[in-house]
């Protein structure tokens, strides 16, 4: 089943000359219009002119996260204010977010992408699709929301939390399909079970998009043998847009829309190009966004690429699962979390001191932060108030920085570990 054939199904030699001509034009009108890349390829030596086939991509610089912040909020935009119609913004390490801007074209190509991904696992008009991931300044629920609706589904804005009513609104309304992390739909089926609800004679559900944060081939078959629902895998990120790109039926890899992103597999080290099939760091050139164009940005997650032809018939690379990144983001409940974030936002509270561990554990199907802090000696106190004050206040001012609860212990000082070399501050015991 393909919501755009022309596109998904196009001859492999006709693919690449379309996405080089967009290569084309988005290299001359950033080098045209754009200060930083202009200046980004001045510094590389290379001109619009020195791209001449697809394969010149490699001559052009990357692009990486930083360059995001340091050009916050708006430098990056390449389109006038007035023709932004939304803004997403992602967490930053340092305590400034990256921001996202959005023309009306760039979410219409997103939406796009979605209805490729969810009509190729079975998900059209007469499915009721539940988006439980979180609606707001993150990408994912109102991406998969505009998606679902573009293929002519209904849907259940249902955000997350609030899981006993979701598993009712679910019955109630014979959902479907439902899109959420892996986790919280592993959440799901045991709070189900807890009331008396069987997902697999109880509901509807047949269908689960999952994404946002790592899972495994054995997540996958515990969600299935315990719901009967069969899950497929997502992929996105708020940079690029947010989820865009899925599995198909055949399950053997996330297909990329060739015609919306180019995508690289580098050795992080080196940035030489991997060859196909080899692990590596995956770079992406949008190469149809008109607020915030993205050329050769590494991402930082390790994948692979296969451009075979897939058994469905799409013509399009594919990814496999990611299995890691190169860098040392964590990703909790679906939100990007850096050790950086957290050491900026206790440098800002005058009571905390600089040795600090952060335990990342995982109870049932839920991921859950704990943040032990050393104070210091002139703020520690044997009085239980004023410590039980002083760690809301840590822990409230990590949630807005954060965007989600991180349960902290106040240490007494000299109580934390010290390391002779690098710092191992992150203990991570889940088990994916």
């Amino acid at each position: 089943m393909f919501w755009n054939p022309r596109i998904e199904c196009m001859p492999k030699e006709d693919l690449q000359q379309l996405q080089y001509r967009s290569l084309k034009k988005l290299v001359n009108n950033l080098y045209s219009f754009n200060h930083f890349y202009h200046n980004k390829m001045i510094e590389q030596k290379v001109h619009p002119d020195d791209i001449t086939c697809l394969g010149d991509i490699r001559k052009l610089p990357f692009m990486y996260k930083q360059d995001l912040r340091d050009n916050y909020p708006t430098k990056m935009f390449t389109v006038p204010n007035n023709d932004i119609v939304r803004y997403h913004v992602s967490s930053g390490t340092s305590g400034k977010p990256t921001l996202v801007g959005y023309t009306r074209n760039d979410l219409d190509y997103w939406s796009e992408a979605l209805a490729r991904s969810l009509t190729s696992i079975g998900i059209g008009a007469e499915d009721t699709m539940q988006v439980s991931y979180g609606y707001g300044l993150f990408t994912g629920g109102l991406g998969l929301h505009y998606g679902a609706e573009k293929v002519g589904a209904s849907v259940l804005p249902a955000g997350t939390g609030n899981t006993e009513r979701q598993i009712e609104l679910m019955q109630d309304l014979n959902v479907t399909a439902i899109a959420c992390t892996p986790s919280y739909l592993v959440h799901i089926i045991d709070v189900a079970a807890q009331m008396g609800v069987d997902i697999r004679k109880d509901t509807h559900l047949r269908k689960a998009v999952l994404g946002a944060e790592p899972w495994t081939e054995s997540m996958r078959k515990h969600i299935e043998d315990a719901s009967g629902v069969k899950a497929y895998d997502i992929y996105g990120t708020s940079e690029q847009a947010g989820p865009m790109f899925s599995e198909c039926e055949e399950r053997d890899g996330i297909h990329i829309g060739a015609d919306i992103a180019y995508v690289e597999i580098i050795d992080p080290e080196s940035g030489e190009p991997c060859n196909e099939g080899d692990k590596g760091e995956m770079v992406v050139t949008m190469l149809k966004k008109e607020a915030m164009p993205m050329i050769r940005y590494r991402i930082k997650d390790i994948t692979s690429l296969n451009t075979e032809t897939c058994a469905c018939g799409r013509t399009s690379p594919r990814i496999s699962r990611i299995t890691g990144r190169s860098d040392d983001m964590l990703i909790i409940r679906g939100i990007n979390v850096f050790p950086s974030q957290i050491e900026y936002t206790l440098l800002q509270i005058p009571q905390v001191g600089h040795q600090y561990m952060i335990y990342i554990t995982r109870e049932g199907a839920l991921d859950n932060m704990i943040l032990q802090v050393e104070i210091k000696p002139e703020a520690f106190s044997d009085k239980v108030d004023d410590m039980i004050r002083l760690r809301a206040h840590i822990e409230s001012e990590l949630k807005k920085y954060l965007n989600i609860a991180v349960a902290v212990e106040l240490k007494a000082p000299g109580e934390l570990p010290r390391f002779d070399g690098k710092a191992k501050r992150v203990i991570d015991k889940r088990v994916f």
